[in-house]
């Protein structure tokens, strides 16, 4: 749910897996989905903890445990997140206050050429003129003092 904290399985602190995502119908020439999650509160500027794209336009989920690896069975491919690893790295901020982290889910109108382990740059310069749509589910973690 928008804004609600993201429960501790899915951070660094449990089993540091990715959450299920659902999304609704997609716009009308819609060919592949995009996603990117990030936290702008972490200390050293914007954290990406996701990149993954080349998601079939039938798609309406990301199932919880989407495995680490650079191509899916769907043929998804996974960039590399701001742990310089490929797929999902939770939530990890040194302890403080909250952060914010934003999953955002875009709606394409082409299959992007990228290969397996692109950055966020890499995908937001592929992604540009090719957006019908875009969607966002923020949630919250905080680590203990």
């Amino acid at each position: 749910m928008e804004g609600q904290p993201i429960p501790r399985k899915y951070s660094c602190d449990g089993a540091d897996v990715s959450p299920l995502l659902r999304w609704s119908e997609a716009p009308a020439g819609t060919k592949s989905f995009a996603l990117v999650c990030d936290d702008p509160d972490a200390p050293m500027g914007n954290w990406v903890h996701w990149v993954i794209y080349g998601l079939p336009a039938t798609m309406r989920e990301l199932p919880e445990r989407v495995a680490t690896i650079e191509v899916l069975p769907n043929g998804a491919k996974q960039g590399l997140n701001g742990f310089r690893r490929v797929g999902y790295g939770g939530p990890c901020p040194p302890p403080g206050g909250p952060h914010r982290y934003f999953f955002r889910l875009y709606a394409l109108d082409t299959e992007l050429p990228l290969k397996p382990r692109a950055t966020k740059r890499d995908l937001l310069l592929a992604m540009s003129g090719h957006i019908l749509a875009e969607t966002q589910l923020m949630g919250t973690y905080e680590r203990a003092k």
